[in-house]
């Protein structure tokens, strides 16, 4: 077993990511989303919503305000959830208020009551199947068409992130709630984990961890913490096998373990270490222990084991990094507004510039998040999914000749979205 003491130097050429297919100048905001939505899954959504429909009634008595729901019905429901990632009403109903958050112009489309029916049925999976012990089978057909949409649609750069996005409570809702609806407000039962391309911001894939069940993949199965993030880093770096990917990661996931099994599969990584929340089992202590003679900023050791170097970097405070990916040799620079240019390894450097990057995106996009909370885990996951097919549709739309036509900026990509699938627009053709 190589011990932690000299370095090998070695590199990487590093790509851009970009759009798989070429869309045409005339594609509508309907064609980017449906590069993800599309309408076999849509219409299997009208399928599962009226089954369920059937299969409540005959438990619970007929329900004679009941119509089956139509594909024309279906796209208008979703874009009224939309709609909500854009006005942030915290309830969709709000629509048909008298209220500020009223919206009279697509409020004709469909009457509260015909939208409250249809929400009441809304399914994605009816039935749950004698097999079935995932604690997300209500979503996981959804789940897994998003996946081959994302992957289909779309080639990452080399350089990726894993982390959890923002997609907690809005804080104007905080502000303006009382004490009392704060504790009425249930906390969010799962976290969502993505790989996101540091270039773009595109989400390459989404990873959904139920904190409650028994099953496998359950918390109580996954009581460590480390043994939890690394199994959320292997699920989400499953389809990255051998394509010498440079993934980035927080100190949750930045494992020596976790780092060399990747390096097996061409997967190479640079992560932040922390002796508080990484696994630090197979580093050396004197690495992770700060020294008593005081540091100037810029300053850094380094030990290496094989390609893998551990790298204590000082700039007001001690920084850890672990990285197969850069050799510690390559010098960067990180420039501060007030400090100037401070000297660091290229690591270093890299790390800063890719997380400055994805903290950006998720300032950007993540207040287009759909803010209708309903109650259920499953939808949930099920309108977080879709705010960020909504994100990557308007990554690949800016990346397009549409985007020189039209020039729509996040929140008008959302409005026209919203009016097309209401059916107040009509779509451009797209061939």
């Amino acid at each position: 077993t190589p011990c932690w003491g000299h370095l090998t130097q070695y590199s990487f050429l590093p790509w851009r990511g970009g759009p798989t297919r070429k869309m045409p100048p005339t594609a509508s905001v309907m064609d980017f989303f449906q590069l993800f939505v599309p309408d076999h899954v849509l219409k299997n959504m009208v399928v599962q919503t009226n089954m369920y429909a059937k299969k409540y009634q005959e438990r619970f008595g007929s329900d004679d305000a009941w119509v089956d729901v139509t594909l024309t019905e279906m796209k208008a429901f979703l874009g009224y959830m939309i709609s909500t990632s854009i006005h942030h009403c915290e309830s969709v109903l709000s629509i048909w208020s008298s209220g500020f958050y009223s919206n009279k112009s697509i409020a004709l489309i469909m009457t509260q009551t015909r939208f409250e029916k249809i929400l009441k049925y809304f399914h994605i999976v009816a039935f749950r199947s004698s097999q079935t012990t995932h604690g997300l089978y209500k979503i996981q057909p959804f789940l897994d068409s998003l996946q081959n949409g994302f992957d289909s649609t779309f080639r990452p750069s080399q350089t990726q992130v894993l982390h959890e996005p923002l997609i907690d409570e809005d804080p104007i809702f905080i502000a303006t709630c009382t004490e009392r609806e704060l504790r009425k407000r249930k906390k969010r039962k799962f976290s969502l984990w993505v790989r996101q391309c540091s270039s773009t911001g595109f989400i390459c894939q989404i990873y959904v961890h139920l904190k409650e069940g028994s099953g496998a993949d359950g918390l109580d199965a996954l009581k460590n913490k480390p043994q939890l993030h690394s199994m959320v880093a292997k699920s989400l770096c499953q389809n990255a096998s051998g394509k010498n990917y440079i993934i980035f990661t927080g100190p949750s996931i930045t494992s020596l373990n976790l780092f060399e099994e990747f390096e097996k599969q061409e997967i190479y990584c640079c992560g932040l270490l922390s002796s508080r929340k990484s696994d630090c089992t197979g580093l050396p202590p004197s690495m992770l222990n700060n020294p008593d003679a005081p540091q100037s900023r810029g300053q850094y050791r380094i030990k290496m084991k094989g390609n893998m170097s551990l790298i204590c970097w000082y700039n007001k405070g001690h920084f850890r990094f672990l990285t197969n990916a850069y050799s510690p040799v390559q010098q960067g620079v990180i420039i501060k507004r007030k400090s100037g240019e401070i000297p660091c390894p290229l690591a270093v450097e890299a790390f800063a510039a890719h997380l400055s990057y994805i903290c950006k995106y998720d300032d950007k996009y993540s207040k287009y998040f759909i803010s209708h909370k309903p109650n259920k885990t499953w939808q949930q996951v099920f309108w977080f999914a879709v705010s960020i097919a909504i994100n990557n549709a308007y990554i690949l739309y800016k990346m397009s000749d549409a985007y020189h036509v039209t020039r729509y900026s996040r929140a008008q990509f959302s409005e026209r979205l919203i009016k097309e699938l209401l059916g107040l627009e009509d779509t451009s053709p797209s061939h």
